[in-house]
C-alpha cells in the first residue's frame, strides 16, 4: 500500500540473515559480540585501503548469504553503496558474486535506503532473496572526504569518526525472524550548513522531517516503537532533534531516542561526537538491533539512517550540505510465513 512518501508492505518481508562484519577498531568496541568477525588491521590483505574497503562488503555478503544455507546463484539482486568515489568498492565486491546489481548512493543513509527499495521488491513479488547492505573505511574515507589519516590534522569536538565495517540483510518472502513493515522515503533537507566536521548539524533537520512524515503519514503515535534508532547523528545531532522534536510537539522520549554513532564505540575510544559512515548504521542494525530483536529486547523498531549529500568537489564550490533520511520499520514475527 502506497502512502506519501510511505511504503506499507503487507506481505512483511523477512530479514532471513545477515552478515555483519568490522575492522580492528570496532572490535575494541561497545558490541563486538554482534560482529560475525573482525579484521586485525587497516589493510585486510590488500595494497590499498580502497581494495581493503571492497573485502568488507564481499565478506559481509558470503556470511549472509552462508547463514541462509543459500548460494550465490540463488540470490537474484544486489542493492547496495558506499561513500567512495562512483561506490567502486561496493561494484567492485559484486563482480565476486556475479549477481544482477543496482549500486547505490545515499551517503550514510544507504542501508536503510536500500533495505528499503529490497522490501519494496520483494513485497511486490520481484523476486525472493535480495542482498542488501552498506560498507565504509576509516582510511579510505576520511582520506576522500577530509585528510589521509597520516597527515594528523587536528579535528574540531564536532566531528566524527568513521566506521571500518560493513553489514549485509539477505531479504526474502518468507521465514522467521524480523519483518521489514514500511518505509518512509527522506526527502533532500539543507539547512545551510557548510561545515563538513558538522555532520550531525546538517543531517539532523532531515532526519526529523522523516520521521515526522512516518509518524503523520502512517497515523501512529512515537510510541508504537519500543526503539527509534538514527544513523548517524552523534552527540551533536541527536541533541538537535531532540530540540526539534520538542518545538515540532513530536513526543519522542530521549531513552527512546538513541543513535548508531552512539552505540558502537565505548566512551573511552577516541571518536570525538561518536561514529559515523555508510557501514555504522548498517553493522548496527544488522548486527546490534536484530540481535535485540531476535532475543525479545525489541519487538518494534524504526531505523532512521541519515546522509550528507556532499562531495569534495561541492565543498571546494563552497557550497551548503544537502542530507536526507530514510526511515524502515523493523517488527518481530515468530510465525513462518508461506509464500
Amino acid at each position: 500500500m502506497k502512502q506519501h512518501r510511505t511504503w506499507v508492505f503487507e506481505n512483511k518481508p523477512v530479514i532471513l540473515s545477515t552478515g555483519v562484519i568490522g575492522g580492528p577498531f570496532e572490535s575494541n568496541g561497545k558490541i563486538p559480540n554482534d560482529f560475525d568477525a573482525f579484521h586485525g588491521d587497516l589493510w585486510m590483505g590488500q595494497d590499498s585501503y580502497e581494495k581493503a574497503h571492497r573485502v568488507l562488503f564481499e565478506e559481509a555478503m558470503m556470511r549472509a548469504t552462508e547463514k541462509a544455507n543459500l548460494q550465490k546463484e540463488n540470490i537474484e539482486y544486489i542493492l547496495g553503496g558506499d561513500l567512495i568515489n562512483q561506490i567502486t568498492p561496493t561494484s567492485f565486491a559484486c563482480r565476486s558474486m556475479s549477481v544482477p546489481y543496482l549500486g547505490l548512493f545515499g551517503a550514510c543513509s544507504t542501508s536503510m535506503e536500500g533495505l528499503a527499495l529490497s522490501a519494496f521488491i520483494i513485497n511486490g513479488k520481484g523476486a525472493k532473496y535480495i542482498l542488501t547492505g552498506a560498507s565504509s573505511h576509516n582510511a579510505a574515507v576520511e582520506k576522500q572526504f577530509r585528510y589521509p589519516t597520516e597527515y594528523g590534522g587536528q579535528k574540531p569536538p564536532t566531528a566524527q569518526w568513521t566506521v571500518t565495517g560493513a553489514g549485509a540483510a539477505l531479504v526474502t518472502d518468507e521465514g522467521v525472524g524480523p519483518v521489514v513493515t514500511s518505509a518512509t522515503i527522506g526527502r533532500v533537507v539543507d539547512m545551510g550548513v557548510t561545515d563538513p566536521f558538522n555532520m550531525g548539524a546538517a543531517m539532523a533537520p532531515a532526519a526529523v522531517d522523516t520521521i515526522e512524515a512516518h509518524f503523520s503519514s502512517r497515523n501512529l503515535d512515537p510510541s508504537y516503537y519500543d526503539l527509534i534508532v538514527t544513523g548517524d547523528l552523534a552527540h551533536i545531532g541527536r541533541e538537535i532533534a531532540l530540540d526539534l522534536f520538542s518545538k515540532q510537539g513530536l513526543r519522542i522520549k530521549e531513552s527512546q531516542f538513541q543513535d548508531c554513532g552512539l552505540m558502537i564505540y565505548r566512551k573511552d575510544q577516541p571518536v570525538l561526537a561518536g561514529g559515523s559512515g555508510a557501514g555504522c548504521s548498517a553493522v548496527v542494525t544488522y548486527g546490534h538491533l536484530l540481535n535485540r530483536m531476535k532475543k525479545g529486547e525489541i519487538k518494534r523498531l524504526l531505523v532512521v539512517a541519515t546522509g550528507a549529500l556532499l562531495s569534495p568537489l561541492s565543498f571546494q564550490q563552497n557550497d551548503t550540505i544537502p542530507c536526507i533520511a530514510h526511515a524502515v520499520s523493523i517488527e518481530m514475527n515468530e510465525e513462518v510465513k508461506k509464500g
